[in-house]
């Protein structure tokens, strides 16, 4: 699909919200990344023409951030954690375990356009790891037999929900809306944090613990 004037009215739209244009970019190649898969030349002219900036300035933020792809993305965009908890807990292997089974590697897309996969240096989501995340919704607690399986699944148009999350995976253009600050409704949805993740909360809580009073401003 091609960027359109309904795509550049929407641009509009989102600079709106922002006291300064500039301050609106990030979001605008999210949308420009919802309609096409990546962020295209096409979708670095639009920004660009919109804002008043640069091609040049617009593709060094698109280059900057590794959520911009920079070529088309699969349907799923599967994403490996390979920092160091998940890592020795299995990050690693979860990765070759995938490469070898879609035939692809690092910022690749299978031939039918349905997987794309990455190495990612942190989900944030240590308190689960090993964790592979698609279209960046969390799969916690993965092995590489659960990880091929969710792929397989993936590829055949049943996607497992998110361990935590929305209660059904979106796809990477869908995902891209979100993130360009359009609602899906499912906000909500889903265990947001689970035991492990409130651990810390509990334990402070059981003790008694209290954050410091520090003098407001006024004082």
């Amino acid at each position: 699909m091609s960027l359109t004037d309904q795509t550049r009215a929407e641009m509009r739209e989102i600079i709106a919200r922002y006291p300064k244009p500039r301050s609106a970019l990030l979001p605008m190649l999210h949308l420009a990344q919802s309609v096409e898969g990546y962020v295209s030349a096409d979708g670095i002219a639009m920004c660009a023409e919109e804002l008043g900036l640069t091609k040049a300035e617009v593709g060094a933020v698109a280059t900057f951030y590794t959520m911009y792809r920079r070529r088309p993305a699969g349907e799923y965009h599967v994403g490996v954690c390979t920092n160091t908890l998940c890592a020795i807990l299995g990050g690693d292997a979860i990765l070759d375990g995938l490469k070898e089974h879609l035939g692809i590697g690092h910022n690749e897309t299978t031939e039918d356009g349905t997987i794309s996969l990455e190495h990612v240096e942190c989900n944030a989501a240590c308190d689960y790891a090993p964790v592979v995340m698609v279209n960046w919704e969390f799969y916690d607690n993965q092995t590489p037999s659960s990880a091929r399986d969710l792929v397989d699944a993936c590829r055949a148009g049943s996607p497992p929900p998110p361990t935590r999350g929305p209660s059904s995976l979106c796809t990477f253009k869908q995902a891209s809306r979100v993130l360009a600050g359009f609602n899906d409704g499912r906000a909500n949805e889903g265990v947001q944090a689970g035991p492990p993740t409130l651990a810390g909360l509990e334990l402070a809580k059981a003790r008694g613990d209290k954050a410091p009073d520090y003098p407001s401003k006024e004082q």
